[in-house]
């Protein structure tokens, strides 16, 4: 679920940055009447590094666990909160085209999820290494090949039976 939020919270700020925001018709002087649009992008500046923010956020999920899982789970929601100030703020700058800044906010509330899950999962979660992490526990090997590699990762000479 963690990975999930964030990766569709990342999703939507990218994809939020690419639509447009702003459009206008200006005169331009001799150029005549031109058709001027802003994305959100232009307008709001954080959202790309927000959602590599959310994207990293994955990898530091995955990877971490105990504290730091809960320290990052805590920027994630921060950073969260900073991209539905984005959209919210983008509200106002949008004339007529409300999709761009609603997006943000709904990635915004994806990766405050995202970061809230985290925090909460934070124990129960599998890590990366985790198989490395509680040596005196012994797992059930389904393959014998397997059992004496284990051994052998264990420090034990399994032809020995020691």
């Amino acid at each position: 679920m963690v990975v999930a939020a964030l990766v569709l919270g990342a999703a939507a700020l990218w994809g939020s940055s690419r639509l447009t925001w702003f459009a206008e018709d200006r005169d331009a002087g001799v150029r005549g009447i031109v058709h001027y649009t802003e994305n959100g992008a232009q307008l709001a500046g954080s959202l790309v590094p927000l959602a590599l923010l959310a994207l990293a956020g994955v990898a530091g999920m995955v990877a971490t666990g105990g504290w730091f899982r809960r320290v990052l789970g805590g920027l994630l929601a921060l950073g969260g909160i900073a991209a539905c100030w984005a959209g919210i703020d983008g509200f106002g700058h949008a004339s007529g085209f409300p999709f761009g800044p609603l997006v943000a906010v709904l990635g915004g509330i994806l990766m405050v999820a995202g970061g809230l899950l985290g925090i909460k999962g934070a124990a129960g979660m599998p890590r990366l290494g985790a198989r490395y992490a509680a040596p005196g526990t012994k797992r059930v090997a389904r393959d014998p090949d397997v059992e004496l590699w284990e051994a052998l990762s264990e420090g034990q000479d399994p032809t020995t039976g020691r």
